[in-house]
């Protein structure tokens, strides 16, 4: 019996770690048993934890079968194909940090009223969003740094918003891990995970995807 799970690709549908490219539609087999790291195919339950751990130019949704090994947030498995492709680009990856920074923003200045840095790191990644000149990646630049010296789940969060404006594909990977830490640090952890996994799904939907 086989599962869905999600996976990030490279370039070319190629795999982060050994560079195996892969097909859509078709199953690719290893020898031996799965190890994770090690041997075998990885994939994620979620989106959210499968860029955590790969920078996509690629959101994949794969069928497995076979052999496995399986932790929280990561699985192994002796067999994998891709049954679904789509294309991430650089706005996606600056949407997602705006969304993940904004989730946070609100306790961030409750405890800190007269501190706006993170605000205005998310309001640079926005403009730029809405208008990608080199004069807006400058500003966003600058509030990146500013946003850096606040000490906090937000800044985490901005700071992935405005560093996302000037980047590429890695400003998701980091969106991703930004978002890990932000739900960590929540009381409604739980809740802000979900909603994050929620808008991703939502976001896949809308994505070019390979043919």
């Amino acid at each position: 019996m086989s599962k869905q799970l999600w996976k990030t690709l490279k370039d070319d549908l190629a795999s982060a770690h050994g560079n195996h490219k892969w097909k859509i539609g078709k199953w690719y087999k290893v020898t031996g048993m799965p190890e994770l790291c090690i041997n075998g195919f990885h994939a994620s339950e979620r989106i959210l934890d499968a860029m955590s751990y790969v920078a996509p130019a690629y959101i994949a949704q794969v069928e497995v079968r076979g052999k496995s090994v399986i932790e929280c947030d990561k699985q192994c498995w002796s067999e994998m194909r891709v049954t679904q492709a789509w294309k991430w680009e650089k706005n996606d990856s600056v949407s997602l940090s705006i969304y993940v920074a904004n989730l946070v923003l609100k306790n961030f200045e409750k405890k800190n009223p007269n501190d706006k840095r993170p605000r205005k790191a998310i309001e640079a990644a926005r403009k730029w969003l809405k208008n990608p000149t080199e004069k807006n990646q400058s500003a966003a630049r600058s509030a990146e740094s500013a946003a850096e010296s606040a000490e906090s789940a937000a800044w985490s969060a901005a700071w992935s918003a405005a560093w996302s404006a000037r980047s590429a594909a890695e400003s998701a990977a980091e969106s991703a891990r930004s978002a890990a830490r932000s739900a960590r640090s929540a009381r409604s952890a739980k809740e802000i995970s979900q909603g994050i996994e929620t808008w991703l799904r939502s976001r896949a939907n809308r994505l070019e995807e390979v043919k």
